[in-house]
């Protein structure tokens, strides 16, 4: 049986794989998958990873997921309550920073397994790698420095400080995120990560112009990256329009990997990034709600048949909503092992 991590592999030494490999971001399903509160469940990471393995056996697809949600971030930055719901990911309670001089007190610890809440989420990620045997790969996900201020201080105050605030404090603040940026690609790394999606969605074309992108966004992402580099590194746009700073990103960052978001054309991707990048394509997960087998199948179709011609191609999805069924879920998966077979493709 071919693995998850033989159909990377063959991807990123230029070949061509039996199938398009399938990346299926299911998080906190696995609450469910073990009939756990949410709470509960990313109390531990045992759990999580648990959750992750069966879901990976249950549905089919190509990899295995680190996260366990984007606020954990800011608990390790000083958060002090997390929000848990029902139907969704916790959420920052209680923002780090509130006042400017807030910023100029933030600390970053020089060891990240020094925090109780990301050791819960390396003793995952080492569990998984444990159990699943290197065959299929172990994500994990770490915020851009760019995008992290967000979780910290409002979404709101951070596009009034980077756009129109003091440069001085503003460059501290991303000086500071930068470093936990690093500390935390070292960790994932170290804890056992094969590949580190690396999430910017504020700087996704979504969110500002390619100008800003430029000036304030892309030398932060060269930062972020200088000290541990780039290999096994994806970029994700966190559901925000990327296809207007790939060229940007592929000269200037020596990333092999993007995240396309469901609205940016898959062609033009590969026209803008050249042969050698990866390109991940996704479905609209929101749709899969409510879309019927056929709906769902008609979709994964028409990506993969794109995806195919493009080359380099990976089936991806984004953050998948709770509500989404399974039905839905195996409905997905198997028209994309379907539609994605290269049997009888190979030249």
């Amino acid at each position: 049986m071919t693995t998850g991590m033989e159909r990377f592999g063959a991807l990123m030494q230029g070949q061509t794989p039996d199938r398009v490999p399938i990346v299926c971001n299911l998080l906190d399903q696995g609450a469910q998958e073990l009939g756990m509160s949410i709470r509960n469940y990313y109390s531990r990471g045992e759990h999580v990873a648990e959750a992750q393995l069966r879901m990976r056996e249950k549905y089919g697809y190509d990899t295995l997921n680190g996260m366990f949600y984007s606020a954990l971030e800011a608990e390790v930055m000083g958060c002090k309550n997390i929000v848990y719901a029902d139907d969704g990911p916790p959420n920052v309670g209680h923002l780090v920073i509130s006042r400017p001089e807030d910023i100029l007190k933030l600390h970053v610890p020089e060891n990240l397994n020094e925090h109780p809440r990301f050791r819960e989420v390396a003793s995952c990620i080492k569990n998984m790698k444990k159990k699943s045997q290197g065959r299929y790969p172990v994500l994990g996900v770490v915020t851009a420095s760019f995008s992290l201020p967000a979780m910290l201080m409002g979404i709101g105050l951070w596009l009034e400080l980077f756009l129109s605030g003091d440069p001085m404090l503003r460059d501290s603040l991303l000086a500071t995120c930068s470093q936990f940026c690093s500390r935390h690609i070292k960790a994932l790394r170290e804890a056992g990560a094969d590949l580190i999606v690396y999430s910017n969605p504020v700087a996704s074309a979504t969110f500002i112009m390619l100008k800003k992108f430029r000036e304030l966004a892309l030398p932060w992402i060269i930062r972020d990256l200088e000290e541990g580099g780039t290999a096994g590194v994806v970029f994700f746009n966190g559901g925000g329009r990327i296809n207007p700073i790939l060229p940007d990103l592929i000269s200037q960052t020596g990333i092999g990997a993007y995240y396309l978001n469901p609205f940016d054309d898959i062609t033009e991707a590969r026209e803008l990034l050249g042969r050698q990048a990866l390109i991940a394509g996704t479905i609209n997960d929101i749709h899969l709600i409510d879309w019927s087998p056929e709906e769902v199948d008609r979709e994964v179709k028409k990506i993969m048949q794109a995806g195919k011609k493009a080359g380099g191609f990976i089936f991806g999805t984004l953050m998948m909503p709770l509500r989404i069924p399974e039905a839905n879920i195996h409905a997905m998966i198997e028209s994309a092992i379907k539609h994605g077979s290269y049997a009888g493709e190979q030249p």
